[in-house]
């Protein structure tokens, strides 16, 4: 099977809370199991949210910070530091894809699959590429801090804007990446337990769409959008009514619960 030959869907952007992003990502990993179409996607988190590694200590994270910030926090399936995902400062996307599809080692499927982002940052006029080398890592709970790999970090002039990560779900890949439009650097950091960095610090590490491009948040997401379309070849659609009710199910039973979010011995990833 050739990547072009799946049948893909393009759900536009969404927003959702961060349990029910978690938990749709499952579901469409469910749907390629059964032989259905994969999917690509924009989507949105409302509200902001902490989306903690797999691996994720919980005590790297301030509860009361996000709790008064009013950010929800669960538990992606992969790995890696925690992202804050603002809600108007963070684009995400999800591909999902069968397996099949996605010929060769993990590095060749990362680079199949960042190919509209990068084709998204050349189209918004951002000379962004991979990390040509590993950077140590400032503080390993926080994905933006923690050590930067060429496989899956895009960089522009050495910061990060982009980060990525994939797992494999029963017959799919499932990979998802965070891409800074804006900074909310208070909240980027204030959502880890002292985690011993300052704002010029972590600045120098990141980069933003706002900071380097004249362009709105809604005009980014069409752009980024319709490079999905194009590599993709997907046909626009949305949910089934069942895959949305499922994915609020499976939010409140895994993504939002203590088991999955707070416990180590309980969380197991789907296979």
């Amino acid at each position: 099977m050739e990547l072009s030959e799946v049948d893909l869907v393009l759900v536009q952007e969404e927003t959702h809370r961060g349990p029910v992003q978690m938990a749709l990502e499952e579901i469409a990993a469910d749907r390629i199991a059964a032989g259905g179409a994969g999917l690509v996607r924009v989507f949105r988190w409302e509200p902001s949210t902490l989306s903690m590694g797999y691996g994720q200590d919980p005590e790297t994270v301030d509860w009361d910070y996000c709790a008064n910030a009013g950010i929800e926090v669960t538990r992606r399936q992969t790995g890696g530091g925690g992202i804050y995902h603002d809600n108007c400062g963070d684009i995400s996307y999800s591909i999902i894809v069968p397996k099949a599809a996605v010929s060769g080692d993990l590095l060749t499927a990362y680079h199949t699959l960042c190919e509209p982002i990068l084709e998204f940052f050349d189209v918004i006029g951002i000379d962004a590429a991979y990390a040509e080398r590993e950077h140590p890592s400032v503080y390993e709970p926080a994905c933006f801090l923690r050590d930067i790999h060429p496989a899956h970090d895009i960089l522009v002039d050495g910061r990060k804007i982009c980060g990525n990560a994939q797992y494999r779900q029963r017959d799919a890949i499932i990979q998802h990446g965070s891409i800074l439009f804006d900074l909310a650097t208070t909240d980027h950091l204030g959502v880890f337990n002292n985690p011993g960095v300052d704002r010029d610090r972590f600045e120098s590490r990141t980069a933003t769409i706002t900071e380097l491009v004249d362009i709105s948040r809604a005009e980014a997401v069409e752009a980024l959008t319709n490079c999905l379309a194009e590599w993709s070849n997907a046909t626009q659609g949305t949910w089934a009514e069942t895959e949305i009710t499922a994915a609020h199910d499976l939010a409140t039973a895994k993504y939002a619960s203590d088991g999955w979010v707070l416990g180590e011995a309980t969380r197991t990833r789907s296979d």
